[in-house]
């Protein structure tokens, strides 16, 4: 496993073994607080929260994400582009459901989970690997192509935002990392909003 890839789980599997230690402090003081929520919101929140997980099974997916995109990436990245890909999906889905979950849609649910960067290293995944097949756990013999999964994940989770179904799941978060995921591309690519000074790989 790639360093950095072996390093965030890790962290993430550390960090959810001492959650059972320390009980809803560290929720209180990490998770990413929506505006009016009741909770503090902090600066380090955006990036903290993305450390936290509610449960094994929530841990469990978003691990094994990270194992299957992050380690083909970092493969092909050097180890501070591949961090800097995921820190930055993880900020922009934080700033994502604080604005619209936060300011919109009123939310007051505190947001824990790897998602955000999850999402970022999928839309990754998908730009550089396209036509690379990406099962689904609950339909094994069902081949999809990354750039379609990505697509087609990606308007499940809007309408599934817009409609506020699934409650309890942040899909702004899920987009806002998507945005991220991109966003990070395209500076080390040197293309669109951030010019052309950085060569491509």
């Amino acid at each position: 496993m790639p360093p950095i890839t072996f390093a965030l789980i890790l962290l993430n599997v550390l960090i959810y073994v001492m959650s059972a230690f320390t009980g809803p402090d560290i929720i209180r003081t990490f998770a990413l607080w929506p505006p009016g929520s009741g909770g503090a919101l902090h600066i380090w929140q955006l990036v903290t929260y993305s450390f936290l997980h509610g449960s094994l099974l929530h841990l469990g997916f978003n691990m094994l994400a990270i194992w299957m995109f992050g380690s083909a990436l970092e493969r092909i990245w050097s180890d501070l582009r591949y961090l800097l890909t995921y820190l930055m999906s993880v900020v922009v889905a934080a700033m994502t459901q604080i604005v619209i979950s936060g300011y919109f849609l009123h939310s007051a649910s505190p947001v824990i989970g790897a998602s955000g960067g999850v999402f970022g290293l999928l839309l990754a995944y998908a730009l550089y690997f396209p036509n690379n097949a990406i099962g689904l756990i609950f339909l094994p013999f069902v081949r999809i192509p990354a750039r379609t999964f990505v697509i087609g994940y990606g308007l499940l989770e809007l309408f599934l935002g817009v409609t506020n179904t699934a409650a309890g799941v942040a899909h702004f978060a899920h987009l806002g990392g998507l945005f991220g995921g991109w966003l990070a591309v395209q500076y080390f690519r040197g293309r669109g909003l951030f010019g052309s000074w950085v060569r491509r790989r």
